[in-house]
């Protein structure tokens, strides 16, 4: 009945197989989907496949791989078929991790307050004191209900057995939970009947379950709880995650330089002022969270976060310190413990280990290292894990030294083969492959103390056939973890915020509590997207301009030839690297097409559209929970618009105005977003700030430029300046004449209803800074309004090239342009001062 898909499934005798039972038969659970795909042709199997990466791309879903080539832009890999696990044995495996949260919760309990467990010798002292993850300072912390694990993850691999072993515990910041909702919304479109016959179970409780519990724990002291989500930064490689879960949680993304500790609270630095945080959920290692008490050269951290949660005065998740219990030398002596702790005996065991740190132990690693696998006792340690059956003479005697000399810094655990799983082949074939798999399983506290267990997770799938290495470091994928329940779920993940219900939280007057006690911008988000908005308008201009300069340089003659040239010095004049004359002569047209293309597509240039469209990507995903799917997955796909897709070496001057078409197309969507998508909220008016003070910049730095030409190349070079303007059409529909010196001056310079005209960015800029002082306080920046007094005392009759006053009037349009450029620099770094680093900012009102 499955033949098409199964008769070159490779399964191995060696390995369980999660799909096959001994013999080749289906297990129970995948019937259905096997059913399914058998149904579909190869083309729909391979479209679907398909749709999955383009999914991933477009929401930009993305694990970072340092010195990888791909850098930021990195995808995220997941299978087009889920690893399935039956109703029962999730419901006995669920209990299980379950247990074990329970117990590493009273160890971190133990170890930072009375520790019991030392003192009757249930844990070595060495194996706790010994390493980087015990942090001194954070001994008798009492987080609030004390819990100490608000999040945990758990690295499980299925022996050949079928028996389930523990590989690691993840109890810091544990990464995946958002990656394993963004697999489930994917593959909720790529296979949605499949999803719905199978009954798959919703992962949306857990991400209720912790909003609420943030919210319920955290210290407000009776005002409405604020909850930041702490990220090491966009160069963290799951920064993606970071984004989408405080998009998802509805919580403000902040870094470290976000916050600051004044008077023992936190704070977040907003641009009305100094907001109080009452709970931070952190994605930043223990270490790096406070300069002053613990890592002094961590500049990602916040000085004095110890001290405020040492009063109570923060809730911190998971609790500083929670990193110790990632050591894999604790494994061993975690059985006796559960027993002492919680009075019952351990349900799901480790992988078999030993801590080299005893001389036993120590004595059965070296006489059974071919079988054994050896791992960094401490995750302070960069090592790779190293199987010993793969070794040569030559490294197998370097091992042994290294573990002579320090025995207390390695595990040996036994080398588990992991189970395999089908994976649908990326070469257009349309068959299965085997590769090793593990699962990471996700725990979250209520705020009653109880542990829930994600109906599902995160399947690690290893890059090549027989290779049971599984890190996404190492160019691993992903799988959808599809847990069954014998009833539909009513549950979708389809969703696009997880925040509960206003009315479902405690009653009317939380509601109201909640709707009038808005999150404020924070200053870094601002800033952000300020640039993000002067980023966007740099990329739209430069666009235009080089459009209008580069359709001019084909058929040249005469007149046209020595125009073109002047239009490239303009453009030099605006920054832009083309080749100058040299005592040998002038450089050719094509010289200078080739620079004008270098303008467009090198990300290298100081000044580029590729570099501006990557400066604008790099800004917008720092502020991607403030932007809706539709205008990220705009944003997202930017930069790849000066990417040269003809495969040819170099780029042809038409294939760089198609470049610069799409790029003219993108930016009008973009600021459509803006217009119809986003909230006039104090980022928003920071947006239309940054693209108000770019094309001023931009416009007065291009006019002055063409005020230096000769009265006779001026009006050659008019419908040269309309265009590059981006007024061309608005010209010809209000004159319905060729471009004439008079009106294309009033039209760019003094006309208040164009919106490409510099009398226009005067105007808007005095109405945005308005807006700003009236929400945020006030502000003395009358730069625009003077700009604007200045250009109302010019007389057009007077810039006539034939007017007796034209040198006079000349020379004040020049001085103009340069007042409104430096006016722009100064507007720029005074919004900085006022709002972007506000180290004496005041306290919000109403905050404690």
């Amino acid at each position: 009945m499955y033949r098409r898909l199964l008769e070159s499934y490779p399964a191995e005798a060696d390995r369980y197989d999660e799909m096959l039972e001994a013999g080749g038969r289906l297990r129970p659970h995948w019937r259905t989907l096997i059913d399914q795909l058998e149904g579909l042709s190869p083309e729909i199997l391979r479209r679907r496949a398909r749709e999955v990466r383009e999914a991933i791309a477009a929401e930009g879903v993305t694990y970072n791989v340092y010195a990888d080539p791909q850098g930021a832009n990195r995808p995220w890999e997941l299978d087009l078929l889920p690893q399935i696990i039956s109703a029962d044995e999730w419901q006995t495996l669920s209990a299980a991790v379950t247990q074990r949260a329970r117990l590493l919760n009273a160890v971190l309990a133990d170890l930072y307050g009375p520790q019991t467990l030392l003192s009757e010798g249930l844990l070595p002292p060495a194996l706790v004191f010994g390493q980087h993850g015990y942090l001194w300072p954070c001994r008798g912390i009492e987080p609030p209900a004390g819990i100490h694990l608000h999040l945990y993850a758990i690295d499980l691999a299925r022996s050949p057995d079928g028996h389930w072993w523990v590989m690691s515990d993840r109890t810091q910041g544990p990464s995946g939970a958002g990656y394993a909702l963004q697999n489930r919304q994917i593959m909720a479109r790529a296979l949605p009947d499949t999803v719905r016959d199978m009954h798959v179970q919703s992962l949306l409780k857990f991400f209720h379950t912790l909003h609420d519990s943030l919210n319920t724990l955290a210290p407000a002291g009776g005002e409405p709880p604020l909850v930041v989500l702490l990220t090491p930064g966009p160069y963290n490689e799951t920064y993606s995650e970071h984004a989408f879960l405080a998009h998802t949680l509805g919580f403000p993304l902040v870094e470290g330089a976000d916050l600051m500790v004044r008077g023992d609270m936190v704070y977040l630095k907003t641009l009305s002022g100094l907001r109080r945080v009452h709970a931070i959920l952190r994605r930043l290692d223990d270490d790096y969270c406070d300069p002053l008490e613990l890592r002094a050269d961590s500049a990602l951290g916040i000085p004095g976060l110890v001290q405020a949660a040492r009063l109570g005065n923060v809730l911190i998740a998971n609790s500083l310190g929670s990193g110790v219990l990632e050591s894999g030398a604790l494994h061993g002596f975690l059985p006796a413990i559960c027993e002492r702790l919680l009075g019952q005996p351990l349900a799901l065991p480790a992988v078999a280990s030993w801590w080299c740190g005893e001389k036993p132990a120590l004595d059965y690693t070296l006489a059974n290292l071919e079988q054994l696998v050896i791992m960094p006792a401490f995750p302070s340690m960069r090592m790779q894990p190293v199987y010993g059956h793969s070794l040569n003479a030559q490294s197998r005697q370097r091992l042994v030294d290294s573990l002579l000399a320090q025995p207390h810094a390695y595990v040996a655990q036994e080398w588990v083969r992991l189970s395999q799983a089908p994976v649908l082949s990326r070469s257009g074939e349309y068959r299965l492959m085997s590769r090793a798999v593990s699962l990471r399983v996700f725990v979250v506290a209520a705020a009653d103390g109880s542990y829930h267990v994600m109906p599902g997770g995160l399947t690690r799938v290893a890059p090549r056939q027989r290779k049971d290495v599984v890190s996404m470091q190492q160019g691993g994928a992903s799988k959808d973890v599809w847990v069954l329940s014998p009833v539909r779920p009513e549950a979708s993940e389809a969703a696009a915020s997880l925040a509960a219900p206003l009315d479902a939280i405690d009653g009317r007057q939380r509601a109201l509590d909640t709707i009038y006690s808005t999150v404020d911008i924070s200053s870094h988000a601002g800033e952000n997207l300020f640039w993000m908005g002067r980023y966007a308008e740099r990329c739209d201009n430069l666009a235009h301009l080089l459009r209008a300069t580069l359709q001019r340089s084909t058929d040249l003659q005469g007149e046209a030839r020595e125009t073109f040239y002047q239009l490239c010095e303009i453009c030099r004049g605006l920054g832009i690297a083309l080749p100058s004359a040299t005592p040998a002569g002038r450089p050719t047209v094509n010289a200078m097409q080739q620079g004008l293309i270098a303008a467009i597509v090198d990300p290298t240039a100081s000044i580029s559209i590729a570099a501006n469209l990557r400066h604008l990507h790099h800004c917008g995903y720092q502020v991607r929970e403030h932007l809706s799917l539709d205008n990220w997955q705009a944003l997202n796909r930017m930069p790849g618009l000066t990417a040269d897709s003809s495969g040819q070496v170099g780029v042809t001057p038409a294939a760089a105005l198609s470049m610069l078409n799409n790029v003219i197309q993108a930016c009008v969507g973009l600021a459509g977003h803006a217009l119809d998508d986003m909230t006039r909220d104090e980022g928003w008016h920071f947006l239309m700030l940054g693209r108000h003070i770019e094309r001023m910049t931009h416009l007065a730095t291009l006019f002055g430029q063409f005020l230096r030409l000769p009265a006779e190349r001026q009006n050659q070079t008019l419908p040269w300046l309309l265009e590059s303007a981006n007024s061309v059409v608005t010209y010809r529909v209000r004159y319905r004449r060729a471009p004439e010196w008079l009106p294309v001056l009033h039209l760019l310079v003094f006309d208040v209803s164009n919106p490409h005209g510099i009398a226009f960015q005067f105007h808007m800029l005095e109405r945005y800074l308005s807006d700003i002082a009236e929400q945020l306080g006030t502000l003395n920046m009358d730069t625009p309004a003077h700009l604007s007094a200045l250009l109302r005392e010019f007389e057009l009759q007077d810039l006539s090239h034939d007017s007796l006053f034209v040198a006079d009037a000349h020379a004040r349009l020049v001085q103009l342009m340069r007042d409104a450029i430096a006016g722009a620099f100064s507007l720029s770094d005074e919004l900085a001062r006022h709002f972007f680093t506000p180290l004496n900012a005041p306290v919000s009102q109403g905050v404690s």
